[in-house]
């Protein structure tokens, strides 16, 4: 195995599945060596995410409450006002965030819609936070629109293998995220694109997960790695609830993020959903392993999350993004 800061430049699935099967301690000393040499292991960037467009979305993901084809009781709502978006935004500054990130439960955004979208991130840049949204799949005039805004990045995940894809999602087809990450990259915006893990996949489909963001035209800039939250009512949810055995190991999904974070070197990876249900612990390992960016808040568009009070304990212990944690290091080293 070549050595993790010096990692082929072909990226093969075999290659990929060798760091996988890498004693784990072994393999988060090298994810390690990985984040030090491109970023401060002691800064992790809080991000807050708003559903800005709640339920009612044509998709039939088997993970997601807001899907039609979901019983999870979760109601259709409108487009939010610009103001409470911005109103939204400026609090999450105020609570320590820097990149507010807003999603819309659509398959793709109406034409309508587009003026209202602008003027949220005109008005959340103008507050100095990034901005980045998930809208589902765009058209080609419609990304030049968020990048014309100045949209910092755009989310569209792959979600999972290519192989397994099909289990997951039938309304949309992988080859259609991919053509929206490439109008998304063309319109000069960063792409935000991770997956879920969790979802009853195999360690081979996590292999083709990461193979697959590893081998696209540019690295995501960010990758957000979640773990799967179950909600009653959604095809995952309810098939977890039947074989719980299907749920991620700790474990496992720290490997995924020392995985990612070796393969993508540059890119900011997020540790997103199911924070709320990981101990500490296992936290803490992620971000040795390489996880530099949570979303904080109490939700995350409609699922529960951690909550700023219990990350500002978390991070006070770990003495992440504090001073004297800078002090230290630059003494030691």
């Amino acid at each position: 195995m070549n050595s993790p800061l010096f990692f082929p430049a072909k990226v093969t699935r075999d290659a990929i599945a060798a760091l996988f099967d890498l004693p784990f301690t072994e393999l988060l000393f090298r994810a390690a060596e990985v984040h030090r040499a491109h970023h401060d292991p002691a800064r992790v960037q809080r991000s807050t995410l708003l559903s800005i467009k709640t339920g009612g979305c044509a998709e039939d993901c088997g993970y997601c409450s807001q899907s039609v084809a979901a019983e999870s009781g979760l109601k259709a709502g409108k487009l939010m006002e610009v103001e409470a978006v911005l109103a939204a935004a400026a609090e999450a500054k105020a609570a320590g965030s820097e990149r507010f990130c807003m999603g819309a439960a659509w398959r793709e955004p109406k034409d309508r819609d587009m003026d209202a979208i602008e003027a949220m991130i005109e008005g959340v840049r103008a507050l100095g936070l990034e901005t980045c949204m998930t809208l589902g799949m765009l058209s080609d005039d419609q990304a030049d629109r968020l990048g014309a805004a100045g949209l910092d990045y755009y989310n569209h995940n792959l979600d999972t293998s290519p192989e397994y894809y099909g289990e997951v999602i039938t309304t949309r087809t992988y080859q259609d995220r991919l053509d929206t990450l490439d109008r998304v990259r063309r319109a000069g915006i960063n792409t935000c694109c991770g997956g879920i893990v969790g979802m009853g996949e195999t360690r081979a489909d996590r292999v083709g997960f990461l193979h697959a963001l590893a081998t696209l035209p540019e690295h995501p800039e960010s990758v957000p790695i979640n773990a799967l939250v179950p909600v009653a009512g959604t095809v995952l949810g309810d098939m977890l609830a039947d074989t719980p055995l299907a749920k991620i190991d700790e474990i496992e999904f720290v490997r995924t993020v020392a995985v990612a974070r070796i393969l993508m070197p540059k890119a900011v990876v997020r540790l997103s959903a199911g924070r709320e249900s990981m101990s500490d612990s296992t936290q803490a390992l992620c971000f040795l392993a390489g996880a530099n960016s949570i979303f904080t808040g109490d939700r995350l568009l409609t699922t529960g999350n951690a909550g700023s009070d219990a990350d500002a304990a978390l991070f006070a212990r770990l003495g992440l993004n504090s001073d004297e944690m800078a002090t230290a290091l630059e003494t030691a080293g």
